[in-house]
């Protein structure tokens, strides 16, 4: 016979372990509530090339509809207007000047905490596919994707085209044949799919190789524009010829027909992502988030009503299509006009996934904010303004500050077309800046806050040194309102220099000690 203590500590037992079974099960319940997350990010895709801005020519009927249906950013912005940097910026929250990342082929440093490393902590599985370009992908580079928080990866050191060969894991690059495209979207899923065989929400970061030129398209991707060509018989641009990797000059109808074969590729792999999402019932809760890297390049410029390009910070140089779709989170469609930027995604997807404050990067500085209000549809202008800063990194090459990085582990591997004096591989660089010298803050910058934005070296020699734009009123940047408005440009100005200072310190490696 039982006596009643043994019953009232069998009694207690049972209550603990039914405590603890509800604790475990609120536990799944929450984590089972966390969005899986994929961003895609398109490679020189200006703001305009999508059918749903009324683009002349381009078919783009995937993300059109993703633009009809979820979140459509209509006043997003590259923290760059070239890839590496902007790159940078969506794994760390921060501008890429803070460590080093100031041009193409410029590394991450291995000390940044990136967001794949904070989703990999709070349980996540995570994998990059495509274009890095932030440091070499090999299996010993200290900012590989491994290296930056990734589980796997198959992933080039810079851009690709057809055929891509690209490194798995880090290791020796392999020939992939097909479009490119069509190639990442058909690697994530097999990710993803090993990703809910372990119950894990997954995060996947799709960096497509298109459209950046040299331009190849597949027949009938190419015969969609065969009438381009006849559209523009008389310019011509400088590309990158695919039979020899050289530059050559080229009739631009003849470019465009190509570049916009590579668009459409790119939106159909979009689709057949769209597709396996929804057949596998994870479209629900599966944020998916599309933008671009930088503005458009020389060669796409012929449509665009935004001034300014590739390289340069006026609105052609960083404004890009961004869309987001995730039903669970965003039931309704909107468009929104609140200015945002690629370093919102790390605190936005901190917010979103429950990381919590101690596991954040708080010890340093961020640049971007979190758009969950947005997404909730409860903010309406941003609170703080955006900076942009297209740093003069050749002066800083040239004095002789020794690399962040064994330049040996700097080497990249994959190949691709474009050659570079005569390689048709990239290295990279990034180096110590010990002291901040007045030349420094030098180079083509501008801040935008609310409707207005201040443009001081705009990138072109004729530009006058300060401009100042409404750009509710005047979004093609015509009118210069500098002397109109004095107090608003001074204050901006100031808000720009304050904010250039503290870049600055955090490039002497401070917010590392």
């Amino acid at each position: 016979m039982i006596d009643r203590r043994t019953q009232l500590a069998t009694l207690a037992l049972i209550f603990l372990i039914l405590i603890g079974r509800f604790s475990l099960g609120e536990t799944v319940a929450k984590a089972d509530t966390r969005p899986s997350i994929i961003l895609c990010m398109g490679d020189d895709h200006g703001w305009d090339e999508t059918g749903y801005y009324g683009h002349p020519y381009l078919h783009t009927p995937v993300l059109d509809e993703m633009a009809a249906q979820g979140l459509r950013l209509d006043r997003f912005y590259a923290a760059s207007p070239v890839c590496s940097p902007t790159r940078g910026s969506v794994l760390t929250g921060r501008h890429p000047n803070r460590y080093g990342t100031f041009s193409a082929n410029w590394s991450i440093r291995p000390e940044e905490i990136s967001i794949a490393q904070i989703l990999n902590n709070a349980g996540y599985a995570c994998g990059h596919f495509g274009k890095w370009h932030v440091g070499p992908v090999k299996a010993d580079s200290p900012t590989n994707p491994g290296a930056m928080g990734f589980d796997e990866w198959i992933s080039h050191d810079n851009f690709f085209e057809m055929d891509p060969q690209l490194s798995r894991n880090g290791g020796p690059p392999e020939l992939f044949e097909g479009e490119s495209s069509e190639i990442l979207i058909e690697e994530t899923i097999r990710f993803i799919d090993r990703a809910r065989q372990k119950s894990k929400p997954f995060f996947a970061v799709v960096w497509f190789g298109s459209p950046h030129e040299p331009y190849s398209g597949w027949p009938h991707d190419l015969a969609r524009y065969d009438h381009l060509p006849a559209r523009y018989p008389d310019q011509r641009v400088t590309v990158t010829c695919m039979e020899t990797g050289l530059q050559v000059r080229r009739p631009v109808g003849d470019v465009l027909r190509e570049r916009y074969a590579e668009i459409t590729a790119m939106d159909r792999a979009m689709g057949r992502l769209r597709e396996y999402l929804q057949r596998e019932g994870l479209r629900d809760n599966t944020l998916l988030w599309y933008c671009s890297d930088n503005g458009v390049p020389p060669e796409g410029m012929v449509t665009m009503p935004l001034r300014g390009r590739k390289g340069m910070v006026y609105e052609g140089g960083v404004r890009v299509p961004s869309v987001i779709e995730w039903p669970a989170g965003i039931p309704e469609p909107r468009v929104s006009t609140v200015n945002a930027v690629t370093s919102d995604i790390l605190p936005t997807l901190c917010d979103l996934a429950g990381v919590p404050a101690d596991q954040r990067p708080l010890d340093r500085p961020l640049d971007g904010i979190s758009l969950q209000p947005l997404f909730e549809g409860r903010m309406q202008q941003r609170p703080t303004p955006i900076c942009f800063w297209h740093f003069r990194a050749g002066p800083i090459a040239r004095r002789g500050h020794p690399p962040w990085i064994d330049p040996e582990l700097q080497e990249g591997t994959t190949p691709l077309v474009k050659l570079m004096n005569g390689r048709a591989t990239r290295n990279f660089v990034n180096y110590h800046y010990p002291e901040i010298q007045e030349q420094d803050f030098g180079g083509a910058r501008a801040v935008l806050d609310g409707r207005y934005k201040l443009v001081i070296d705009g990138g072109q020699k004729n530009d006058p040194p300060r401009e100042l734009f409404d750009l509710q009123d005047d979004p093609a940047e015509t009118k210069n309102l500098i002397d109109a408005h004095p107090e608003i440009a001074r204050r901006l100005e100031q808000h720009l220099q304050s904010w250039q200072q503290s870049v600055l310190e955090s490039l002497t490696g401070a917010d590392y000690r």
